[in-house]
């Protein structure tokens, strides 16, 4: 039955979502450059000191309830950020807004949806000065024992059809209750490529394409394949590279034309601190300049990840680096 449901949504939706002619993610290469956030319990508690299992659900409810939208925001603008890309979920944490659909596949689970719905107040926050929202989803996570029941992850099925089948529905309400408040999405973990998205029929992604465009149909799309020096698309489905790298001197450029590779955007995704939202800064401006610089060059936005304070904003530090990188590429307002 859910197949059937889905099957109908996403025929009626593809034909409007699955062809980019238009080219949605032209923005990106006028905004030149964007911010990362990984805002999670694992994280904040790795920043802090704190064991991980120490923030439980109430106090990840308090976290929420006191994220600084506005303060953030205000720095994106300081240092000329075109875009701000922030996880709703990560790894196997809590959630930063409520989904129904996800409730009804738990059931009488222990809910780990916060109660404030944080992307809808990061948006107005953002939207005051222009600042793009592009919203970091993973194509699956690592299944608690109640999710493995919950969302019928089958060892046996290699594919994991009903899995995605379902977490796709969780997708398309945050898309649908969203709207046009998000302007794309970064997909992560499509590691195995053929086995679960190139398939004529659905799970696949188009259909998962068509979710996450479901309530903004000029969302933008990546699906992140990993790890990769070449820059490249995976899939016709999506409208800008998801371009992850860990070392940014590293990046391999092959087939791409102002700013595009095999018809995508070009986007470069790295981190400036020790790792993904950890530590201090490991580069220099200079070198941070030069790596932006690089990018930009191509015709490609560039995306920094940074280590969020307890309130959702950036410490001294890396704000200091954002602003040499606005400043370099012109976009620095102050």
């Amino acid at each position: 039955m859910i197949k059937k449901i889905y099957s109908t949504i996403f025929l009626l939706s593809i034909l409007v979502l699955s062809v980019n002619a238009q080219n949605r993610a032209s923005w990106m290469k006028d905004a030149k450059w964007g911010v990362m956030l990984h805002y999670s319990a694992a994280i904040l508690a790795s920043e802090n000191k704190l064991d991980k299992d120490s923030i439980n659900f109430d106090k990840w409810n308090y976290l929420v309830d006191n994220f600084d939208c506005e303060g953030l925001a205000k720095q994106l603008s300081d240092v000329g950020a075109g875009y701000l890309v922030i996880t709703i979920r990560h790894v196997g944490g809590f959630f930063m807004a409520p989904n129904s659909m996800y409730e009804h596949y738990m059931g009488q689970a222990p809910s780990i949806s916060s109660n404030r719905d944080l992307i809808v107040d990061l948006h107005h926050a953002l939207d005051q000065y222009g600042i793009k929202l592009i919203t970091y989803v993973s194509s699956k996570f690592r299944f608690n024992p109640e999710e493995v029941k919950a969302f019928a992850w089958d060892r046996d099925d290699p594919r994991k059809a009903e899995m995605y089948l379902r977490w796709q529905e969780v997708i398309r309400e945050f898309s649908m209750r969203w709207g046009d408040k998000v302007s794309g999405w970064w997909i992560d973990g499509c590691y195995t490529p053929n086995t679960h998205f190139r398939h004529p029929d659905i799970p696949n992604f188009a259909s998962m394409a068509a979710a996450a465009r479901a309530g903004n149909p000029n969302g933008i799309v990546a699906f992140n394949p990993g790890v990769f020096p070449r820059v490249m698309s995976l899939t016709p489905y999506e409208d800008y590279t998801a371009g992850e790298i860990n070392d940014p001197s590293s990046i391999r450029w092959k087939f791409n034309e102002d700013g595009m590779i095999d018809g995508n955007q070009i986007q470069i995704l790295s981190y400036l601190g020790k790792t993904w939202g950890k530590g201090d800064p490991r580069f220099t401006a200079e070198q941070v300049i030069k790596h932006s610089l690089d990018v930009n060059e191509k015709g490609g936005a560039v995306t920094w990840d940074v280590p969020p304070l307890r309130n959702g904003t950036i410490s001294d530090d890396f704000m200091k680096q954002l602003g040499k990188i606005g400043d370099a590429l012109g976009t620095n307002k102050k």
